[in-house]
């Protein structure tokens, strides 16, 4: 990033800091910061496989979204068969969902996700996997009310509380919210195998707890 200084500029604004730590973070989201509250991957390893194949060897093809929609639907299509002799079974439901999930078609997802917790309200994973979907969809106030309820029922949940913490701060803007939900996550899962990335988002978050609109930072 370039930087242009000047005898009488040495300051940003709040505004100014804040959008390049969103910029930032953003960056961040786009290469994986948002964690599965399920475990399987199956789905996501079968989709890249499948678009690996369709796209062909060049190193920077990328499947267009009509590409990856006609790629979920047919790795889902083996489990809406299964659905159609079994409707509200909340595993394949859940699967269904993860399908659409991993190829970015989240209004889908969500759908299948809400009809898995229909059948299994208490699934605090799928509810988060929901929750992250509305985020992408662009829905951040739903999101927090959904990891919210995943945490009535998995109130220590580590990928909740990292879910929910980004979303406070990219949705909201919610800086001290973000860092409160991070810490329970530390104090509540001390082993946690993603502790530094947690850590180094609280260390970036709090330098900027106190800022005020339209006020100035020093470098």
């Amino acid at each position: 990033m370039s930087e242009t200084n000047t005898a009488k500029s040495t300051t940003w604004t709040d505004a100014q800091a804040y959008t390049l730590i969103v910029i930032c973070l953003l960056a961040g989201i786009a290469g994986g910061w948002f964690l599965r509250g399920s475990q399987s991957t199956a789905s996501a390893a079968a989709v890249e496989n499948s678009a690996a194949q369709g796209m062909g060897s060049g190193a920077n093809a990328q499947p267009t979204p009509e590409q990856m929609k006609k790629m979920a639907d047919a790795q889902a299509a083996p489990l809406l068969a299964q659905l159609k002799a079994d409707p509200k079974n909340a595993e394949l439901l859940a699967k269904v969902g993860n399908v659409y999930y991993d190829t970015q078609q989240f209004s889908i997802a969500i759908d299948y996700y809400q009809q898995a917790l229909a059948a299994q309200p208490t699934n605090a994973g799928v509810r988060t996997d929901m929750a992250t979907a509305y985020w992408y969809a662009g829905n951040a106030d739903t999101a927090i009310t959904e990891f919210n309820k995943a945490l009535d029922y998995a109130p220590t949940n580590p990928n909740t509380l990292f879910n929910l913490g980004v979303v406070k701060w990219q949705g909201k803007m919610d800086i001290n919210g973000a860092v409160a939900v991070w810490q329970k996550l530390l104090e509540t899962n001390p082993n946690y195998e993603n502790k530094q990335k947690v850590e180094d988002l609280i260390a970036q978050a709090k330098k900027h707890s106190g800022m005020k609109p339209n006020s100035s930072t020093a470098n």
